[in-house]
Order: structure tokens, then C-alpha cells, then sequence
């Protein structure tokens, strides 16, 4: 389980973390997701114990994890550009690690080479960014850690080997019970991977809840009327309106049931109820009106 209570972080002048919280129940893939400098790499950080907070506090199943040896040892970062020594190749990284953590598999390190088609004797530095990313996560699997933070984890991965990424990971959460924290922009590929989703904002988490409650939160709707829409939508939380002919597309956040029933007072001639994505989501209940244009 981590679980961040009202933490802060400055840096000078500049407020990164505002009094945000977060929970991530064990054995999950949590999405987290949120516009340039919203402050998920700095969350992250004081996650892997890079960071110490100003105040409030950060733990892993109960216990601080700054300074915390036993957490760390049990935790793996990719952070958005990769860290390796600059003479090594994957299999001296893995000797390395092997070294450090006493979770590595030797036995699992030469089974997932049939998963990453890259020379484990090959330095890492003449490798191209894809390549690198791969002996990461060649090497970040293979030490079975409980915890994984993954910060923009498989930019510069081709499709095929994007998922075969993610299928290696769901199955270290379906059988080990791996909880994944994932920093991300495509929020189309956390959609199909994430069970839970932190949206954050101007340093703080503003809305978090499983992936399924978020989706079914918000509503799409077409409508149409035969004079036009009711100016007033009385007891409707509408984000975004927008009209093409008479039809009227409505963001709605509510309880689907609660909504179409409201909107069925007003007698439309049509309605349609359309599921929105993770992307859509979190554009409106970020942006509201300000993105209107964007999808």
C-alpha cells in the first residue's frame, strides 16, 4: 500500500507539491496522469525515496520511505531518461544490481532475453533510446521488486515491443502482486493497463478513483430538441456544451441514470449516451470549457 498524506514540496520560490494526498491500494497499476509541471516526477521522487517532503508524509506499507533501505530494496524506478553506468552492457548492470538487491532472479534474467531481441553484452551508451529503454526494463523486471515507479516508462518503445512491456507487467501484477505507479501523457495506453487514476493539478491530486468510477462518472451526450436546448439545466453539473445543427453534444458529471432522467423532463426528440475516454476525462474535469476545441 503507499499512501502520501499532505505533503509539501518547495523548491525556492516555487511550490511543486501543495498539501496533496494519494493512495494506492496494493497489487494495482495506478495511472498518474496530469498537464506539464503539475508535479508528477516530483511525486514520484519522494516515492522512490529521492526526495524529502517539507512536510507531511510518504509511506510503503506503513513506513517512511526516505531513508528507509528496506523499502528501496523492494522498490524500482525508470525514470523518463535512463541512468547506467557509462561502460556497461546489461549483463555488468545485472551483475551489479544482482549485488544490490537481493530480489534479482538470475533464473528470470536469462528467461525474459527471449522478450528483449537486444545483445546483453552490448554497451548501453551505443545503444539508441529504445534500445536503452529496453535493457531497463529487461533489468527492472528481473529484480521482482514489489513497488515499480515508472515515469513516461515506454516512450520511445515500438508498438510490438510496448506491449509485450505491459503484458510482462500485468503479469508480474497478476502473479506477484507488483504495485505499479505510472507517469504518463498517453492516456489512451494507461486506459487499457490501469485499474486506478490520480489526476493532478497545480501540485495536487484533485480527483482519484478507479478507473471504472472515474469513466462512469462523466457522461457524453448527444441531444436534440424540436426548438432548442433549455437555457437553464436545472440540477445538472454540465462542464462542456457545444452545438452542431440542433444537436447538442453535453459533458455531464453525475450518475447516468440521474442525468437522462433530468434530461427526459425536458422532452428531447433524441439522446444518446456515449462513454468517454481517460483522455476526454480528464481534459474536462482539468480544462472545463478552456478545451473545447481540443477534442
Amino acid at each position: 500500500m503507499i499512501s502520501i498524506k499532505n505533503v509539501t514540496k518547495s523548491f525556492g520560490g516555487l511550490k511543486a507539491l501543495n498539501n496533496t494526498d494519494m493512495f494506492v491500494p496494493p497489487g494495482t497499476v495506478y495511472g498518474l496522469v496530469g498537464s506539464n509541471g503539475a508535479g508528477k516526477t516530483t511525486l514520484l521522487k519522494h516515492l522512490a525515496g529521492v526526495y524529502r517532503q517539507d512536510s507531511g508524509q510518504v509511506s510503503i506499507d506503513g513506513q517512511n520511505v526516505f531513508e528507509n533501505d528496506s523499502i528501496k530494496k523492494r522498490t524500482g524506478v525508470i525514470p523518463d531518461e535512463v541512468y547506467y553506468y557509462p561502460q556497461s552492457s546489461t549483463y555488468d548492470m545485472a551483475s551489479f544490481l544482482c549485488s544490490i538487491y537481493p530480489s534479482f532472479d538470475w533464473a528470470y534474467y536469462k528467461e525474459l532475453s527471449a522478450s528483449f531481441p537486444i545483445d546483453e553484452k552490448h554497451p548501453i551508451r551505443r545503444m539508441s533510446r529504445g534500445m536503452q529503454k529496453q535493457s531497463a526494463f529487461w533489468l527492472t523486471i528481473a529484480c521482482r521488486f514489489d513497488v515499480l515507479l515508472l515515469d513516461e516508462p515506454v516512450d520511445g518503445l515500438d508498438p510490438i515491443m510496448r506491449r509485450t512491456v505491459w503484458k510482462l507487467l500485468l503479469s508480474d501484477v497478476a502473479e506477484y502482486g507488483t504495485t505499479i505507479v505510472i507517469s504518463s501523457h498517453n492516456l489512451r495506453e494507461l486506459e487499457d493497463v490501469c485499474d486506478h487514476v490520480g489526476i493532478m493539478d497545480g501540485g495536487r491530486i484533485v480527483l482519484e478513483r478507479s478507473l471504472s468510477d472515474l469513466q462512469s462518472g462523466v457522461h457524453k451526450i448527444n441531444i436534440a430538441f424540436e426548438n432548442d436546448l433549455p437555457e437553464d439545466l436545472k440540477g445538472l453539473s454540465v462542464l462542456h456544451k457545444s452545438k452542431t445543427g440542433k444537436l447538442h453534444t453535453l459533458i455531464i458529471r453525475g450518475d447516468a441514470d440521474d442525468v437522462t432522467g433530468r434530461l427526459k423532463e425536458y422532452s428531447p426528440v433524441f439522446m444518446d449516451v456515449l462513454p468517454l475516454t481517460l483522455e476526454e476525462v480528464f481534459i474536462y474535469e482539468i480544462g472545463g470549457g478552456n478545451y473545447a476545441n481540443i477534442l
